[in-house]
């Protein structure tokens, strides 16, 4: 069974990604944003992929403000979630941003909000999965 975490300060915004994972996709869903939740989640293997908020304004790692660029920049660089993939989700998609924000952040993929297709969501989120489980295998 696929477990998705969703990394989201809006409860809204998390209870939308979480429904349409669950009910359309059949998927697991876990939620925080709490980054040494995220990072302890991660690192646990508890998870097979993240959706990270890009603009995440509550969130605190070793003291200091963290968005979702950075903590996917910390994930990448642990070699024990390096290889786990995360899409980063963004309200803020203007010309140019999907490239700057995957270039500097190391994440897998990129959904803007709202999210419009729900199928085409999850299933963007399932393929990223087995191309993953792909890589682990081969």
């Amino acid at each position: 069974m696929t477990t998705v975490l969703i990394v989201e300060d809006d409860p809204i915004n998390f209870r939308v990604f979480s429904k349409i994972l669950t009910k359309r996709g059949g998927l697991i869903v876990k939620g925080t944003e709490d980054v040494d939740e995220v990072m302890r989640i991660a690192q646990a293997g508890e998870v097979d992929i993240i959706l990270m908020d890009v603009s995440l304004s509550h969130s605190v790692y070793q003291g200091q403000a963290v968005d979702g660029i950075k903590i996917t920049q910390y994930l990448k660089a642990d070699p024990k979630t390096s290889q786990l993939p995360v899409i980063l989700v963004t309200a803020h998609a203007m010309e140019g941003d999907r490239e700057h924000f995957l270039k500097q952040s190391g994440a897998d993929g990129y959904i803007s909000k709202p999210v419009v297709d729900h199928q085409q969501f999850v299933n963007q989120i399932l393929e990223m999965v087995t191309n993953h489980h792909q890589i682990d295998q081969g």
